[in-house]
């Protein structure tokens, strides 16, 4: 057993909730699921939230407040554009807890997706924090497709998922690298809340990537594959 599978079994159990119904939705909370997690599912619409806590086989579902209640984590799972305006709305509950936004702000173009810009400051994320300013807010699962995490401890080229996230406290922080650590991956800090714009670009760019058919992740090999080249780099 690797140190990374040893350091995953031995994370406790969370509960999470969700606020949002669709297709990341279901596949973080059924990923959450399969790690031992307690998720419950909250929507507007009380069908669509017991169909996908039916489907991920949820501990519960509810409204998005009840969600917003439910534990220590939120799963922020909702379109960009609506998801200051719902922290805003759930500021009082989400206070103390650690709010995950894999939220990508992203509108269509002839040439493919762009990054659109939906609220006040240069990311969702810290316009979530800015709504709800008694919460601690962690920009990260966006980048990779759902159906990525659908898989059972995901890896690739016999290495883990590294899951890229910043976070805007400390507290933020921990739980999102114990979440991810749960979840068999491999937590990456990419620093504060002011640097999450980046991971909402690269998400934006890995999505036109795919969009025209290439694979995004032949544009970023290792330095150390260069001999000498790291040598250079500041």
């Amino acid at each position: 057993m690797t140190t990374h599978t040893a350091r995953a079994m031995e994370s406790s159990t969370m509960r999470i909730g969700i606020l949002g119904t669709g297709s990341m939705a279901a596949a973080l909370g059924g990923a959450w699921v399969r790690a031992g997690h307690q998720v419950l599912v909250g929507g507007r619409d009380a069908a669509s939230a017991a169909t996908t806590a039916a489907r991920i086989d949820a501990a519960g579902h509810g409204s998005l407040t009840e969600a917003a209640a439910y534990g220590e984590a939120v799963l922020m799972a909702v379109p960009a554009s609506v998801a200051r305006g719902l922290a805003l709305e759930l500021a009082p509950v989400l206070a103390g807890r650690t709010v995950l936004d894999c939220t990508v702000p992203m509108n269509p173009s002839p040439d493919g997706p762009v990054l659109s810009t939906v609220g006040g400051t240069d990311s969702v994320a810290a316009d979530i924090a800015a709504a709800a300013p008694d919460a601690g807010v962690v920009k990260a699962f966006g980048i990779c497709h759902e159906s990525i995490w659908t898989l059972p401890h995901p890896a690739f080229e016999d290495a883990p998922l590294a899951v890229p996230f910043c976070a805007g406290t400390a507290t933020a922080a921990a739980l999102a690298e114990e979440l991810i650590t749960s979840m068999g991956c491999l937590p990456l800090p990419c620093g504060g809340l002011p640097r999450a714009a980046l991971l909402e670009a690269a998400a934006v760019l890995a999505i036109g990537i795919w969009w025209s058919g290439g694979e995004a992740r032949h544009i970023l090999p290792s330095p150390a594959l260069a001999p000498g080249a790291i040598d250079d780099m500041p």
